[in-house]
């Protein structure tokens, strides 16, 4: 299974962009003294499982898996990462952001279907 680099370079932005989403949801979800404990935990707490429950020699990935778990129990971390961001901007009043990343997410995942089917097989 190969990797294309250009796919590779959107689902790290994919991250990039979640994890904001995350913190900048997090941070209005108060206006007190949480907010910031919500804007730096909540993106923390998702990078540590993105980063750490991963599938042996996923190549798309380090290779290295922390955690080893089943390549369905990775999509199904991957699946609620990005709905999470995606249900966040909606609640944010985003609609439109929202969509587009669930659109940019699902291409993503099209471009990816080497990688679903073995992730599927593991």
């Amino acid at each position: 299974m190969s990797s294309n680099p250009i796919n590779l370079a959107v689902r790290f932005l994919l991250e990039i962009f979640s994890l904001a989403i995350i913190g900048i949801w997090g941070w209005k979800q108060s206006d007190n003294w949480e907010r910031y404990v919500f804007a730096i935990s909540l993106p923390d707490i998702a990078a540590v499982i993105w980063g750490t429950f991963a599938v042996p020699n996923d190549p798309s990935r380090s290779g290295n898996a922390p955690v080893p778990i089943s390549g369905l129990v990775r999509l199904c971390i991957e699946f609620l990462f990005f709905g999470f961001a995606t249900l966040a901007l909606y609640n944010m009043e985003s609609n439109y952001l929202s969509l587009a990343l669930a659109a940019v997410v699902l291409v993503h995942y099209g471009f990816s279907y080497h990688r679903v089917y073995w992730l599927l097989t593991k």
